[in-house]
């Protein structure tokens, strides 16, 4: 079989040269294709094709992405953790030093030095004006402690910094990344007292919009200095106006522009660069592309945000996927099927998430025909989707 393949922003070649030409076809004018890569081309406004199997987000958020109607359609969405996780560091790194040391005002400031005829002397009086502390020694409190969180969290305690992360969801592979210098904390109220610098790394769902409200902010260490580089409604925009108003917050970094906040001191606004680099384009490019022919020629899931992960090693034996409910009895129902029409399961893996769980059966033989199998397996209460893989 062939798989189309539409590409809904440039994404890296060596990305797509994952996708074997035997086996995919790259085609961006296809209007039902099998799958979907893209980076922050915003697909909440198209229709799903009814072909459509799979998503693939060459990056870390998928908001751009409407989840619940794929989830509702057996569409796995795979993202990829991880793949611009160093860029993020180094410029959230680059924004700790920018938060303190006012070299972007330093900067502006000279610009407009262009018609003064003696030039030293101003720049010794008016460099005055941008004084600003070192980062050594103070307290950097680190909100998530995923890929980038564990990455800035470490590089900060080589700067000399002193770090406390909170994770209330921290993964095994994070804490075996994390320094074991990096203090814990309960909870974020507790650590925004303690604080001089925090950086965000959560992602964005109905649970962490406005993370950063009123009532946080007001139980905030004065004159912190505050960075978002995870996603703009993390961080309340009337709440953190109001906090650098008053003082609370002493500077404002984001990558995420709000009209609101422009123009106003103490606050800087990047255009969304955190993955913009060369190297984390190829990398998310790469497990973007790798995860979806994973998932068309096999079956198997890893890193999508809305299923559970699910591999079972490649075999030339034809498999049948399951997309159901989380619900009892499935399994049986799905074995009664498989006997009704004389099929041995060889291997199975059955993994849930949530209200969603995904099956992957490895068969030892299959009908010519299985349109009625298919249908008997469609037919059961719960099942979302199916896919005969031979």
């Amino acid at each position: 079989m062939t798989y189309e393949i539409r590409t809904l922003n440039q994404i890296s070649p060596l990305g797509l040269e994952r996708l074997p030409k035997e086996t995919f076809q790259i085609n961006d004018a296809a209007e039902n294709p099998h799958g979907y890569i893209l980076r922050s081309y915003n697909m909440h406004e198209m229709p799903l094709g009814d072909r459509l199997l799979a998503v693939a987000r060459a990056g870390a958020g998928t908001n751009n992405i409407p989840i619940a109607k794929c989830t509702e359609k057996g569409i796995p969405v795979f993202n990829a953790p991880g793949g611009n996780a160093n860029a993020v560091k180094e410029l959230v790194l680059a924004a700790l030093l920018i938060s303190s040391r006012k070299i972007v005002e330093g900067a502006d400031w000279v610009q407009t030095l262009s018609d003064t005829a003696d030039i030293d002397p101003v720049v010794e009086q008016g460099k005055k004006a941008y004084i600003g502390p070192e980062i050594l020694g103070k307290t950097l409190g680190v909100i998530g402690l995923g890929a980038v969180g564990v990455l800035v969290a470490n590089a900060a305690l080589d700067l000399g910094m002193h770090v406390i992360g909170y994770d209330p969801f921290l993964s095994l592979e994070s804490a075996w990344h994390l320094s074991p210098a990096v203090k814990k904390s309960d909870s974020i109220e507790e650590m925004v007292k303690k604080c001089d610098y925090i950086t965000i790394h959560v992602p964005l769902n109905d649970k962490t919009k406005d993370t950063f409200h009123a009532e946080l902010f007001s139980v905030m260490k004065k004159g912190t200095r505050l960075l978002n580089f995870a996603r703009g409604p993390l961080v309340n925009t009337a709440a953190v106006k109001e906090a650098i108003l008053n003082g609370t917050v002493a500077k404002y970094v984001a990558d995420f522009p709000e009209k609101e906040l422009l123009g106003m001191d103490n606050v800087i606004l990047l255009p969304h660069l955190g993955a913009s680099t060369p190297e984390s384009e190829e990398n998310c490019a790469i497990m973007a592309a790798t995860e979806l022919r994973e998932y068309l020629i096999w079956g198997n899931i890893k890193n999508a945000v809305n299923f559970p992960n699910c591999i079972v090693s490649d075999t030339t034996k034809p498999r049948i996927t399951v997309f159901h409910k989380n619900v009892v009895n499935m399994i049986s129902q799905i074995a009664a099927v498989f006997a009704k029409h004389g099929i041995n399961i060889d291997n199975m893996v059955n993994k849930s998430k949530g209200d969603m769980a995904y099956n992957i059966f490895v068969c030892d033989d299959m009908p010519a025909d299985t349109a009625a199998l298919e249908a008997d397996l469609c037919a059961i209460d719960g099942v979302i989707r199916i896919r005969v893989i031979a």
